[in-house]
């Protein structure tokens, strides 16, 4: 555990030591700001629009869900956001480590490679929840200023983490089967809008087709974390996307290791 943690942390200090860190956090906070705005503005047009209407007619305004209307598509946004994002934060990972032949110290030093693959992929996802932790300031304005049900915000953020871990299992795992990061980083990218396009195939098609994409698109999995329902089924599918992302990186690193 303590070389885990040792790797972890040279990691993340070799993230903040750089502009990633900063352009990454930069880049998800204006995505993610900009999307609550929209939403914001858009539930606050509607609740002029229902009042006025209320008023002129003499009728009771009906209730608007805050959750529904804006915390549940906000986090439906940022699994969208992530999906550009985590690439870049897993690319260099293993790939730059290769390239400058640094890779050969770190697999003759006394650290197993599921210890340097797990203290990497622990790096990642610190540095991905402190993304994520940016968005509770938008939600904490919601707190203060509207009624705000706190409990689906649980399952939207458990879905986030889980579905982030995934993002980034995958990415790390390209970045262990190559010496440059722009491959790794398109390889994850590109390897993410296909389990996307899946499910887009599978509402097209339908019948059985439709059932197993249902299943393996990340992005069906997501709708009931955002709906403020776990589901073990989903829980499921995304641990084992983490699992095998990590196993992967790790046989890849033992095969780096024999040819070496």
């Amino acid at each position: 555990m303590r070389n885990i943690i040792t790797i972890m942390r040279k990691e993340l200090s070799s993230y903040f030591r750089s502009p990633v860190a900063y352009l990454l956090l930069f880049l998800f906070a204006a995505a993610t700001g900009g999307v609550f705005y929209l939403y914001i503005k858009t539930f606050i047009f509607q609740s002029l629009t229902q009042a006025q209407y209320a008023q002129m007619y003499e009728q009771q305004m009906p209730p608007m869900n805050v959750n529904e209307m804006v915390i549940r598509p906000v986090l439906g946004w940022t699994g969208s956001i992530c999906l550009f994002l985590a690439p870049m934060i897993t690319m260099r990972l293993f790939a730059e480590e290769r390239k400058t032949g640094t890779i050969e110290l770190l697999l003759t030093s006394p650290v197993t490679d599921v210890q340097l693959v797990l203290g990497k992929f622990f790096a990642s996802m610190l540095l991905y929840m402190t993304m994520l932790l940016l968005t509770c300031l938008y939600f904490t304005v919601l707190f203060r200023y509207g009624n705000l049900d706190f409990l689906p915000l649980i399952p939207g953020y458990l879905g986030q983490i889980l579905l982030g871990g995934s993002f980034l299992s995958l990415g790390l795992m390209f970045s262990t089967m190559t010496k440059n990061q722009v491959v790794a980083g398109s390889l994850t990218f590109f390897a993410l809008i296909i389990f996307m396009l899946v499910q887009w195939s599978g509402d097209y098609a339908g019948g059985l087709w439709a059932q197993v994409a249902g299943y393996v698109s990340w992005t069906a999995h997501l709708e009931n974390f955002s709906k403020g329902v776990i589901d073990l089924k989903d829980t499921v599918y995304y641990l084992s996307v983490i699992a095998l992302g990590l196993f992967v990186s790790v046989r890849s690193l033992e095969s780096i290791r024999w040819r070496a």
